[in-house]
């Protein structure tokens, strides 16, 4: 926004539209004109000033944009976000000194006259007159109080900043008016309180408390007189005695005030000379604004705040609404940020992978019951340097709130399809064939009495060794990718996407999920977050919860707080507790004895599943305890670097799985996220061991099949791959030698 005041003079025009606007005000006052009741001004040409009894007699006054103030989960301070740095204080919480010193060089008969100084008036025509230019204006500080509010009214839109701060007769006598209104509504002390409130000190400061703050690093209620006085001084011109880049000029300027406020008695002659012999003292605080200046690396999980509040209806209507009231701020919001949730995932990703690798990391913890995000966070830091890796895009949520498009979760989607088949009555105890090597079965029934029919594409599981016979629990335990494919021909795709969608399971980049049967091996492009707010469902036996970021939020309004309603959590139910708890005991043998172990958390109950993508692409481990659900991914954003001979955090891997680099990354966030909390257990089920040998022959499973890859499914995101050919020239080439339409196991 263009900065009042800003230049160092004056053109010849603008002091030719001064100089006559100060004649045509000496007319107006001594015609009487500053009386209500007085008639047309009849001062210029026709149509060029309205009547001043026709011109509106109230002045509306917008609320003063201010900073918003992010908080955690606790109170503690995660960032200031503001379009105007400003804090409104009262006349109270402002200096004396200060008080005295903007009424000495602005307007130092303030106290004796209304809303126009006759006085004034009459000697700034003459000055004038007589210097044959414009030495000095004739606007009161009431005056320059109007104008402010018209600017402030204006925003940030640059034609309504030049409509409001136009050298024009007709301006100049609205103002007047608005003038006159404000003196008799408010009286001096409020006028004096608003103008120190409204007016622009330079530095991005928008009024006393954050001027003081910014060069002083202290309140307004502690400025003494230099300082008061150097302040002062800024705003007749913020660019040309800035006293950050020209001191010089900056202490002329001061010592001027100084001067001013000795001749008007306000302080001695001997006071005077001290303060002006003294240095600048000043002690500059940068501007921070922004969520790029959030603490415990929460920059990311700032800026999805901010994309909830100008996303949600909540807030507003319309866009326009919701962006208006975010940048008038003012705000005070409380989040659901949990500070040592997320010291401990920023530690934990720190210690694990660095900022410069090849790959980057995501990972998001949840509150399960309530939808409460605790903690997100990413090795990528936020920023736009790109030789810094730094990177805006936040990649543990949707593309509607600030992210990608999103990454295949690989096995990690299995739970899900676990749980469609034991909701629609399938045993846990469930035995297939399950071979190393077979074709997706076809055809498999879809919703809308559609059916999957593409037969021919075969897909194998992680090692040649794993052949069935396998029951759910062994096959959940070693992420077998044709036992999955198997169920999800029985039960159909359907019940799976249902079961997802119950789940809040959702593509990350808006579109629909797939009904392909290798949905079940996970090639639906999602983020963290969502992951982790599925799995919470298992934690809370059942019951998804809507992901929420804020508690509360207050808004400064003047010298009043107003509570605005916030978005809550909707929670219902998405399958039964003995459906919950089978999948439970089922994942709880992941990180006891299966691909998980690395995650495990000792004698803390917990569960979980670990996914690696085709080709390697990505990897995962999402899991949970009673009381908290987290989700971690690995991987290269631009999906260009497989994670085969690769190192991360300074270790080289020959491969990536996900129980390697993504497990014990969960396992170290979680541990300390749930450092000092209760360890409460799960509700398991009894899943007796199948008797396999009767349904080996019954469940072979060696049907055909196919996987689309539509809207980028990309051939890989489960225990398994495509094979090569034309699947791997279509989707970037990731087919290529892999083992079927899943990806990887792990």
């Amino acid at each position: 926004m263009p900065k009042k005041r800003s230049g160092g003079g004056l053109s010849p025009t603008q002091q030719a539209a001064k100089f006559l606007g100060v004649s045509v005000l000496a007319g107006a006052v001594l015609a009487g004109i500053a009386l209500p009741a007085v008639g047309a001004l009849g001062l210029a040409a026709k149509g060029s000033v309205e009547s001043f009894d026709e011109l509106p007699a109230n002045l509306k006054t917008p609320p003063l944009s201010q900073r918003t103030t992010i908080l955690d989960s606790q109170g503690g301070t995660i960032a200031s976000v503001y379009s105007r740095d400003r804090t409104v204080v009262g006349l109270k919480d402002i200096s004396p000194y200060m008080q005295k010193a903007i009424v000495a060089i602005e307007d130092s008969r303030f106290y004796q006259h209304g809303a126009v100084d006759l006085k004034g008036v009459l000697r700034a025509l003459n000055n004038n007159a007589r210097s044959g230019g414009v030495s000095e204006g004739a606007s009161t500080l009431t005056q320059q109080y109007v104008k402010n509010v018209f600017v402030e009214e204006a925003g940030d839109d640059p034609t309504k900043v030049a409509q409001a701060t136009q050298q024009t007769i007709g301006r100049k006598i609205r103002e007047l008016k608005f003038a006159i209104q404000v003196e008799e509504e408010l009286g001096k002390k409020k006028i004096l309180e608003n103008y120190l409130n409204i007016t622009f000190f330079g530095q991005q400061a928008y009024g006393v408390e954050a001027a003081a703050q910014r060069y002083f690093s202290k309140s307004a209620k502690d400025l003494n007189l230099q300082e008061a006085a150097l302040l002062a001084g800024v705003v007749q011109s913020p660019t040309r005695y800035d006293p950050v880049n020209d001191e010089a000029e900056a202490v002329k300027r001061r010592n001027v005030v100084l001067t001013r406020m000795a001749e008007v008695g306000d302080i001695s002659r001997a006071e005077a000379d001290k303060a002006q012999k003294a240095p600048l003292g000043l002690k500059v605080s940068r501007p921070k604004n922004g969520c790029i200046t959030a603490v415990k690396g929460a920059s990311f999980f700032c800026d999805y705040v901010r994309s909830v509040f100008l996303s949600d209806p909540v807030f507003g209507k319309t866009k326009e609404a919701r962006a208006k009231v975010w940048n008038q701020g003012g705000l005070t919001i409380r989040t659901t940020l949990d500070p040592q949730a997320q010291k401990s995932v920023q530690q934990s990703i720190k210690d694990h992978v660095n900022s410069g690798d090849e790959v980057a990391t995501a990972a998001t913890i949840v509150e399960p019951g309530t939808g409460k995000i605790v903690a997100m966070g990413q090795s990528r830091p936020y920023g736009v340097d790109v030789k810094q890796h730094e990177t805006t895009l936040n990649l543990s949520v949707n593309q509607v709130m600030g992210g990608g498009a999103g990454f295949q979760p690989g096995s990690t989607f299995k739970p899900i399809v676990a749980a469609a088949a034991l909701e629609g009555g399938m045993p846990a105890t469930k035995t297939y064939s399950s071979p190393y090597k077979m074709d997706y079965p076809a055809p498999v029934a879809a919703c809308d009495g559609k059916s999957w029919n593409e037969p021919g594409v075969e897909l194998t599981n992680e090692n040649e060794t794993e052949v069935g016979p396998y029951d759910m629990k062994e096959a959940t335990a070693k992420s077998v990718n044709t036992y999955y494919v198997q169920m999800i021909s029985d039960i159909g795709v359907c019940p799976v996407t249902q079961m997802a969608e119950k789940m809040g399971v959702a593509r990350a980049n808006g579109q629909k999920l797939e009904q392909t049967p290798s949905i079940a091996l996970g090639v639906t492009e999602v983020s963290p977050l969502t992951m982790a707010s599925a799995y919470a469902t298992f934690a809370s036996r059942g019951m998804y919860c809507t992901p929420v970021a804020i508690e509360s939020i207050t808004q400064r309004l003047g010298n009043k707080d107003k509570s605005l309603e916030v978005p809550k959590s909707t929670c219902s139910r998405a399958m039964s507790e003995t459906t919950a708890d089978t999948v439970n005991t089922l994942l709880k043998g992941v990180v006891e004895d299966g691909t998980g172990t690395q995650a495990g958390l000792g004698s803390r109950a917990s569960a979980g599943k670990t996914g690696t993508t085709d080709e390697r692409y990505a990897a995962w481990f999402v899991g949970y305890t009673p009381n908290l659900a987290g989700a971690v991914w690995v991987g290269d954003p631009k999906h260009d670097r497989q994670m085969v001979d690769i190192t991360i955090g300074g270790v080289p891997y020959d491969k990536v799985f996900g129980g390697a680099v993504p497990g014990p990354i969960w396992r170290d966030m979680m541990s300390g996220a749930l450092d000092g909390k209760p360890a409460p257990e799960f509700s398991l089920v009894d899943i007796p061991d199948a008797d396999k040998g009767k349904d080996k022959e019954k469940d072979k499973g060696d049907g055909g099949g196919r996987n689309d890859g539509n809207n980028g499914d990309q051939g890989g995101g489960g225990d398994a791959g495509f094979p090569g050919g034309v699947w791997g020239d279509l989707f970037q080439g990731q087919g290529n030698g892999g083992n079927g339409p899943g990806g990887r196991r792990n």
